[in-house]
């Protein structure tokens, strides 16, 4: 399949007329082919418009027919074969196995998501029957269903061009929701989110579905998302990406004359807790752990470890002299873009110039452009609580280790922590009592809690949650990732005496659809 630099809005491939811009190979530096025209103000308005002609069809498809269309699309980039590999490649830096292993998740995540469809339990039947006789006052016939939002805005992440871009994630739960999605494809990846589009655009068209269930708008700069979250037809926002940039659509989508929500993943350092039984016995072995998982992917991962605890002492410096041997073994890999590459350089900058914090180990030299170059810093409890500028994310291989006096100053740390994706806590013998102290402060400060693992790698599924409080993400109520994530662009609907050839399939007697409900409080098949 040819790229084109076209943008698709519905059925159409649309040249955008907003300014050019090309993908770079970050490896490489060199710009790639084709140009991209940009979209404006006419692009992102006839975008919406399709979502907002399509939206009551789309969102009352039978489950079956919703299930197999989100199976296309992940047929649909199976089929896209090296060609989306190789692409996806040259725009990320990022190796060959590394987006091969993305495509699968991504092919999963629609599959899962198919699977939740047909399943029905997210539409969250409840039937509470008429009680005419009751005393003093009858009740009325109640019966609600969870229905979709309206079209959905989603933003292409960097760190991940597919599992987090035109057909990742927030896509996967927006669409099996019932909700059109126009997506905005990242800057950085133009050609592999072209692709990706196709794909998507052509289940939609095999499954017979209104044209304005996809739209793919491209462009460079922030206006182009910033009116696409200002049109009244949008009615939620799904973004990953930096503090700034979701703090801006935040904005945005509050001075609206009707305000909608962004669900936004932001910035977390996932601290990590060095319980001393687990540092005695071990303490090597987790320096070289910890390594594995800060500098997989050159850092790039919404989970990397930017945060150490431990109590001073013997066992801490045993864990930094392995630490600072991975470290310094490493060799600098690719980062994902020029302006990634240039934002963590300037951060391990200000943590080197810190006097409070002494620099542990680097990586090895960089052999090419936009290399990171691996760094661990260290300082004590006292400065963190000092300064909040220490919390900052440094977006790459970085990592700062904390040296505490005993446990309670650990817990005193992270009492003072900004909201987190994770916080994990390596616990070894005679450690139970100190988790337990640690544990409902976790609790308040992440949406993930890992004992004895690393947090980089996040498992598709039905437990997971990839969210937490602010700033990781605009809301900790909900998830990115695993089947909850479908319940961000979902709304409660009550229907009163509503006659019974007007209702809804899910709330019909007899329940044809075969769902769980709730009716009179027993919740059951009926």
């Amino acid at each position: 399949m040819a790229i084109t630099g076209e943008m698709l809005i519905g059925a159409a491939a649309v040249r955008g007329g907003a300014g050019d811009f090309r993908a770079v190979n970050p490896a490489t530096g060199e710009a790639l082919e084709p140009a991209f025209g940009g979209a404006g103000a006419g692009e992102v308005a006839g975008a919406c418009a399709l979502a907002q002609a399509a939206f009551d069809a789309y969102r009352e498809t039978g489950l079956a027919a919703r299930a197999a269309f989100l199976e296309a699309v992940a047929e649909g980039i199976l089929g896209l074969g090296d060609a989306l590999v190789d692409r996806a490649v040259a725009e990320s830096g990022l190796p060959r196995p590394r987006i091969e292993g993305e495509r699968a998740r991504t092919v999963g995540q629609l599959r899962l998501f198919a699977r939740t469809v047909r399943e029905g339990s997210w539409i969250g039947a409840r039937i509470d029957p008429a009680l005419p006789g009751r005393t003093p006052l009858p009740r009325p016939d109640l019966r609600l269903r969870h229905v979709a939002l309206g079209p959905v805005a989603v933003f292409g992440a960097s760190n991940f061009p597919l599992a987090f871009s035109v057909a990742g994630g927030d896509t996967a739960s927006a669409l099996a929701a019932g909700c059109p999605v126009v997506v905005k494809g990242h800057p950085a990846h133009p050609g592999t989110s072209e692709l990706v589009g196709r794909a998507v655009r052509a289940a939609v068209a095999a499954c017979g579905l209104p044209e304005g269930v996809f739209s793919l708008l491209q462009g460079a700069g922030t206006a182009l998302g910033a009116a696409l979250v200002a049109d009244p037809r949008i009615k939620a926002v799904g973004f990953t990406g930096s503090r700034r940039g979701g703090l801006a659509l935040m904005q945005v989508a509050a001075a609206r004359p009707e305000p909608i929500p962004v669900y936004a993943e932001m910035s977390s350092i996932n601290p990590i807790f060095l319980l001393p039984g687990a540092l005695a016995e071990r303490a090597a072995d987790l320096g070289a752990a910890f390594v594995a998982s800060l500098t997989l992917g050159a850092g790039q991962f919404c989970t990397n470890p930017g945060l150490v605890l431990a109590v001073d002492g013997p066992d801490l410096e045993r864990f930094l002299e392995a630490a600072a041997a991975a470290v310094g073994g490493g060799v600098a890999a690719t980062m994902l873009t020029p302006g990634i590459h240039a934002a963590y350089d300037e951060g391990v900058r200000r943590l080197a110039a810190d006097p409070r914090v002494r620099e542990v180990a680097r990586g090895q030299a960089c052999a090419g452009p936009h290399q990171c170059r691996a760094a661990l810093f260290a300082t004590d409890a006292a400065a963190v609580l000092a300064d909040a500028a220490l919390q900052e994310e440094v977006f790459g291989a970085s990592s700062l280790v904390i040296r505490c006096a005993d446990v309670a100053a650990m817990a005193e740390v992270a009492e003072r922590l900004e909201g987190q994706l994770t916080a994990t806590v390596h616990a070894g013998g005679g450690d139970l009592e100190a988790a337990r102290r640690l544990l409902p402060v976790l609790e308040r400060r992440a949406g993930r809690v890992l004992f004895n693992g690393w947090p980089t790698g996040v498992e598709v599924g039905e437990a997971m949650v990839h969210g937490g409080p602010f700033p990781a993400t605009s809301d900790g109520r909900t998830t990115s990732v695993g089947t909850l994530a479908i319940h961000r662009f979902l709304r409660p609907v009550c229907y009163q005496d509503v006659p019974a050839e007007l209702l809804p399939e899910a709330l019909r007697d007899g329940n044809p659809l075969g769902l769980w409900r709730r009716v009179d409080g027993d919740l059951g098949r009926h």
